[in-house]
C-alpha cells in the first residue's frame, strides 16, 4: 500500500471514530439532562410524600452543580450524579466483548460514563475535604443510545441487554431510585478501635474545627459486591 493509500485509509478511520464519539457524548448528555429532570421530580415526588414529618434541612433536595454534575441529598445521604465529558472504551476483560452486538460492530463499545456517587450529606456541609464517597452505580451510554447499567442492587445480567436497551424517564427512575435505597441502607459503621486509638494534635485541631477528621461509611473497610 503506498503512501497515500496509508494516509486516506488513516484519516477516514480517524473521521469515522471522531464522528462515533460526538454521537456518543450528545447522546450521554442528553442522558444526563434526562437523569436532571428525573431527579427535579423525585424532589417534589418525595417532599410531597414526607411533608410534615422530617425537619425542612433533612428533606430530599436536588441542586445542579454545573453542566456535568448535579446532587440530590435525602436525609443524611447525598448522592452525586457525575457525567465525565470524555468517552470510554473497555478493558479487554469486561463481559460486554463477548456479546455479539460488540462482536459485530466493535464501535458499539464507545461509550460516555455517568457515575453516581454516594457521600455523606455532613462531609460537604462541614467541608471535610479528606472525608470518603463510594460508587454506587455508573451508567454507559453508546452511539445507538443503548445503555447498560453496572453497580450496587443494579440488574444482575450487566450487559445481556446492552444491544436492545435505551434511555428513557422510566427506566432512568428505575435506576436512581435503586441508588437511594441501597445509600439509605448502607449505614456508617463504627471504624476498628485500633484504627482511631491514636491522633495527632492536627487532627484534633481540625476535629474542633469543623469535624474534619476523615469520616466515610466503611471507614476501615472494603466496599465490595460483599457489600450488597
Amino acid at each position: 500500500m503506498e503512501d497515500k493509500e496509508i494516509r486516506a485509509s488513516f484519516l477516514e478511520a480517524l473521521v469515522i471514530k471522531t464522528v462515533v464519539k460526538q454521537k456518543v457524548y450528545n447522546n450521554t448528555l442528553q442522558s444526563f439532562k434526562i437523569i436532571k429532570k428525573v431527579l427535579a421530580q423525585l424532589e417534589k415526588d418525595y417532599r410531597k410524600i414526607i411533608q410534615g414529618n422530617l425537619k425542612e434541612e433533612s428533606m430530599p433536595r436536588y441542586r445542579e452543580r454545573g453542566p456535568f454534575e448535579v446532587e440530590f441529598k435525602v436525609g443524611g445521604d447525598l448522592l452525586l450524579f457525575s457525567m465525565h465529558s470524555n468517552v470510554f472504551q473497555f478493558d479487554d476483560k469486561h463481559p460486554v466483548w463477548n456479546t455479539s452486538y460488540i462482536k459485530d460492530d466493535p464501535m458499539n463499545s464507545y461509550c460516555g460514563m455517568i457515575n453516581i456517587y454516594n457521600f455523606l450529606a455532613d462531609s460537604f456541609k462541614y467541608n471535610r475535604m479528606n472525608d470518603i464517597g463510594y460508587l454506587v452505580a455508573r451508567i454507559f451510554v453508546n452511539k445507538d443510545n443503548h445503555f447498560f447499567v453496572e453497580g450496587k442492587n443494579q440488574t444482575d445480567e450487566v450487559v445481556k441487554d446492552f444491544a436492545i436497551d435505551t434511555i428513557s424517564p422510566g427506566i432512568v427512575r428505575q435506576i436512581i431510585e435503586t441508588a437511594i435505597q441501597f445509600s439509605i441502607e448502607f449505614d456508617l459503621l463504627t471504624p476498628p478501635y485500633d484504627q482511631v486509638k491514636l491522633a495527632t494534635v492536627d487532627q484534633m485541631h481540625q476535629k474542633i474545627s469543623h469535624s474534619k477528621v476523615v469520616t466515610g461509611k466503611r471507614l476501615g473497610f472494603t466496599f465490595s459486591s460483599e457489600d450488597v
